[in-house]
């Protein structure tokens, strides 16, 4: 006969079984897979510094040559592990993460990134007739064109491995896997919050900041809820970043780069953010809010999602 310890100890062990693994699925939960997926990154990542350190050691490079290859380096990174994890983790395909070229996938990338340029357009116009800024002049006027052609495609290049890279993980893995885990709400709120925690080590970074660019994962998240895609929010993400930085001269998550217009920013940082840039300030605030509005009408305009 069994003891009550012996005849108990199956139930324990289901218990702690089903802790880890959802037995319908057979497969870890979703908190699980998104920590495993967390410190893959950084396993994968990390041997990848000192190797590049000692590469460039070697060879020196002009910035946006280390620039590109940084990056490269990082895109590398996360398409593989993301891949890995869909595989071996999720079971799931990795174009369901919401890459597949259906549709009009290219209508939702253009759009996202034409709006980004539009919203920082408008932040810029609005600091530039308050007083908050002072136009200095254009970058080929100090460089000729031959020069110009580097860096810019450099900074071209490194947003849209920041778009790819941080949607990917954020939009990508960690919200849908919160959302087969939690639901959808919760899946936006935890995934925003990340999002602006992975900024607070930026320069000039600030708890406000971070507390905006939380706000700002909920914006780049209200594409994929419209479009069930990540083409809208990688082209939003990109476009947002590039002419941000790149053309219209702003900080961009407080780093600084190439800029096409020279531009000094002097009004109060609760209104442009700073040295952070806009998205520490009240105008990178509500051009996001705008722009939820405007990606909520492009849903309800656009048939192929019937009316959102």
């Amino acid at each position: 006969m069994l003891t009550p310890s012996e005849s108990t100890q199956p139930r324990r062990r289901g218990r702690l079984y089903r802790a880890f693994i959802n037995p319908e699925e057979r497969r870890l939960r979703a908190g699980w897979r998104i920590l495993c997926y967390v410190l893959l990154l950084v396993l994968v990542r990390l041997p990848l510094l000192p190797l590049q350190v000692f590469v460039l050691g070697m060879q020196p490079l002009p910035p946006w040559a280390e620039r590109t290859l940084d990056y490269s380096l990082y895109l590398g990174t996360v398409l593989l592990v993301t891949w890995l994890a869909r595989r071996f983790l999720d079971k799931r395909p990795f174009l369901d993460l919401g890459l597949r070229l259906v549709r009009g996938w290219w209508a939702e990338l253009l759009f996202g990134a034409a709006l980004g340029g539009v919203l920082m357009a408008g932040i810029y116009l609005v600091e530039w007739t308050a007083g908050w800024l002072e136009f200095e002049g254009f970058a080929w006027q100090r460089m000729g064109w031959n020069s110009l052609l580097p860096p810019l495609a450099a900074a071209f290049f490194t947003y849209a491995v920041v778009g790819i890279n941080e949607e990917l993980m954020v939009r990508g893995y960690v919200m849908q896997n919160l959302a087969e885990g939690l639901n959808m709400f919760w899946a936006v709120v935890i995934s925003s919050a990340v999002f602006g925690l992975m900024h607070l080590g930026n320069p000039h970074a600030s708890w406000l900041s971070s507390l905006n660019l939380a706000l700002a994962g909920a914006f780049l998240a209200s594409g994929y809820l419209v479009t069930r895609s990540l083409w809208l929010p990688i082209g939003l993400h990109f476009g947002w970043n590039l002419f941000q930085g790149t053309v219209f001269g702003f900080p961009v998550s407080g780093t600084g780069g190439f800029h096409l217009i020279r531009q000094t920013v002097a009004g109060p940082e609760w209104a442009t953010g700073g040295p952070f840039g806009p998205e520490a300030g009240l105008t990178g605030l509500l051009a996001m809010v705008v722009g939820m509005g405007l990606i909520w009408l492009y849903g309800t305009r656009n048939t192929q999602y019937g009316g959102g």
